[in-house]
């Protein structure tokens, strides 16, 4: 069976990100916008996959360490690189291509020779009030050791020389950008035009300020940016509480091994022998560019004009959720299905905020895995418990990248009295699950929801995401039992309505697609729908390709990383794959089977990828409400083809 390497079919994915930004039936700003999203997309990737590509190429016996899909260490890097240099070059031609027609709309991103002499002055005032204070350039020498450099930050590298190369200084000047001092500074302009430049631009410009207690007669500073290996490693010391572990940890990944250097390729060479022999780089690991790096910026570039945007309409009221009305009484009598980003996240945030201050709610329980910064959720958790509440928060330290975030918030939420859990040695806590317990006559009702995106009201405007609210009995004892475990995961549960991993989603929909198989080799229809972002379990995929070979109609939604080959005669005929990237970021994870006519359909927090079903606490619940059935999926199913997007 032909299994897809991932780290390619990764990269496959984010060329579709660029195709977005190479679309001229996208939005001129939004397109540029795309490509900050591809660069960051990029940069993470190097991070991880790249970096892990590259320890297990320094194992012992590298030289025959396979990927998982049997493919050759060795091979597949050489090829990722060959990639990501050619999607660089294109890129590149993109962001010009962009830049050429942004001028035929009266916006001009400038350099520091390009600027009249009023934009120079604005510039030199600009540099004096807002970035001078927060700039300290590190000076190196070819003797000394480099001083630390975060991959967090994009660097000037100057070089200043006096009397024709005869006396050479060389320096490094972190780029300060803030939410106060931004990437990109609108100048003023001319009527009729909006010119910008970059903040790398306006420090070039100001070299002679930043550097005027050293004789020079010539000064240049070229970007680059370096990119470290982002894996966290959590010691074992049992004296010490995971939080403690993290925060070491978190210092520590700033330290780790430099997997590639991006340049400016005007840079002087011994400039760059500096750098690179100071970061131990060589050959592959350093890569000539442009001018400008660490262009994940373009993402916040200014709303210079807004028709060249899109033109998000506002999140809608559900319009069975009543204005300043309870949630909880309407989820009493029925299902609620929410879609964001069509409907507003406050819906949640309003449930919670209902929990936190009804008199007959006694106890509050919630997995937390990505925040906004200023966290809503946080805040009524926080005034929940202060409400006297019993609050169970399960705060995942472990998020890629949010690592610090969360570090943060569970320090917020335990110094309001709050129950933090910090998760499951070797379980990544994943799952996207509210229940609150409710006294009501005497007896202890539930209210759950569970959702396939984060509790992050930022994301949620630009994520398209699932979550159900529901008052159902069984779930909400499968709800409470989920986080009885999360405090007590020596001992056993069941579930009967929600799918647990990793004990149960995996076999649960393993059945799912034997029914299906046997369900066409007896004769009857039979069919997959599904949409989620990652396929890359070899199980999954090759019970799919059983399912294919009987006969069953398979159709699958993966925005992301899909290890399976469809339409691969004898073995995947049946199979159809599609990718949807758009101005929404496709995050929903959904299943359907025929099952003999009784169609089941399910949302999750999981992927069909191995680390989702054997190695994280994800949650999936059936959609039991018929009306919301009809209505639940993002495509629209006729003829057994996908014919559009559905938006609820």
């Amino acid at each position: 069976m032909q299994i897809y390497n991932r780290e390619l079919s990764w990269l496959a994915f984010n060329n579709r990100v660029l195709q977005e930004a190479q679309d001229h039936t996208v939005p001129l700003i939004q397109r540029l916008r795309f490509l900050g999203i591809f660069s960051n997309n990029q940069d993470e990737f190097i991070k991880v996959r790249v970096a892990n590509l590259l320890r297990m190429q320094r194992l012992k016996d590298g030289k025959n360490q396979k990927t998982v899909e049997g493919y050759p260490v060795k091979d597949i890097l050489a090829e990722v690189y060959e990639q990501i240099e050619t999607s660089q070059k294109s890129f590149t031609d993109t962001y010009e291509s962009i830049l050429s027609e942004m001028e035929q709309n009266g916006i001009y991103v400038l350099n520091e020779k390009e600027i009249s002499a009023e934009q120079t002055a604005f510039c030199k005032d600009y540099f004096s009030r807002q970035v001078s204070p927060l700039i300290v350039p590190l000076m190196i020498r070819k003797s000394t050791k480099m001083p630390f450099l975060s991959d967090q930050n994009v660097y000037h590298a100057v070089k200043m020389s006096l009397d024709d190369q005869k006396s050479i200084r060389y320096a490094i000047i972190p780029l300060p950008i803030t939410k106060e001092c931004p990437r990109f500074v609108q100048l003023p302009s001319p009527e009729g035009r909006k010119d910008i430049i970059f903040l790398d631009d306006i420090i070039r410009l100001c070299l002679n300020e930043i550097f005027f207690m050293f004789p020079h007669d010539q000064i240049s500073a070229h970007t680059f940016k370096v990119i470290r290996d982002a894996n966290l490693t959590v010691d074992d010391d049992i004296s010490k509480s995971l939080l403690e572990k993290m925060e070491a940890s978190l210092e520590n990944r700033q330290h780790r091994e430099a997997v590639r250097m991006v340049y400016d390729h005007e840079m002087p060479d011994d400039l760059l022998e500096i750098l690179t022999s100071k970061l131990k780089l060589k050959d592959f690991k350093i890569l000539g560019s442009r001018r400008y790096h660490m262009m994940k910026y373009l993402m916040k570039f200014p709303v210079v004009n807004p028709a060249l945007e899109y033109d998000n309409p506002p999140p809608l009221y559900h319009p069975e959720i009543p204005h300043f009305s309870s949630i909880i009484q309407v989820i009493k009598e029925k299902d609620i299905f929410l879609n964001f980003p069509y409907h507003t996240f406050n819906h949640v945030i309003d449930f919670l905020r209902e929990a936190a201050i009804d008199p007959k709610v006694s106890r509050i329980c919630i997995t937390l895995y990505r925040t906004a910064e200023q966290s809503k959720v946080i805040n009524v958790l926080i005034n929940a418990a202060e409400n006297g509440k019993e609050v169970i928060v399960l705060e995942e330290l472990m998020a890629r990248f949010d690592e610090e975030q969360n570090v943060v918030n569970s320090d917020k939420l335990q110094k309001a009295g709050i129950k933090v859990i910090h998760g499951i040695p070797g379980l990544k806590v994943h799952s996207k699950l509210i229940y609150v317990e409710r006294k009501e006559k005497g007896v202890l009702v539930g209210y759950t929801y569970v959702g396939t995106g984060n509790f992050n009201e930022s994301t949620a405007q630009i994520y398209s995401d699932f979550g159900l609210l529901t008052s159902h009995p069984q779930i909400a004892l499968d709800a409470n039992a989920v986080f009885e475990f999360l405090q007590n995961p020596h001992k056993h549960f069941t579930y009967k309505q929600l799918i647990v991993s990793p004990y149960f989603m995996r076999n649960h929909f393993e059945k799912l697609i034997e029914k299906e198989i046997r369900n066409k080799k007896k004769g009857k229809k039979a069919y997959i729908y599904a949409k989620f972002n990652g396929l890359t379990d070899t199980r999954m995929i090759n019970l799919l390709y059983k399912a294919s070979q009987a006969g069953v109609e398979i159709r699958l939604i993966i925005r992301g990383t899909c290890c399976l080959q469809p339409q691969v005669k004898g073995q995947s005929d049946h199979i159809r794959a599609t990718s949807i990237v758009d101005k929404y970021l496709e995050h929903t994870r959904l299943f359907i089977f025929h099952s003999g006519g009784e169609e089941q359909t399910y949302i999750s927090s999981a992927d069909w990828m191995t680390r989702n079903l054997d190695n994280r606490i994800e949650v999936g619940v059936p959609i039991l409400d018929k009306k919301i059935k009809k209505r639940s999926g993002m495509f629209l199913i006729s003829n057994g083809q996908i014919i559009s997007k559905q938006e609820i």
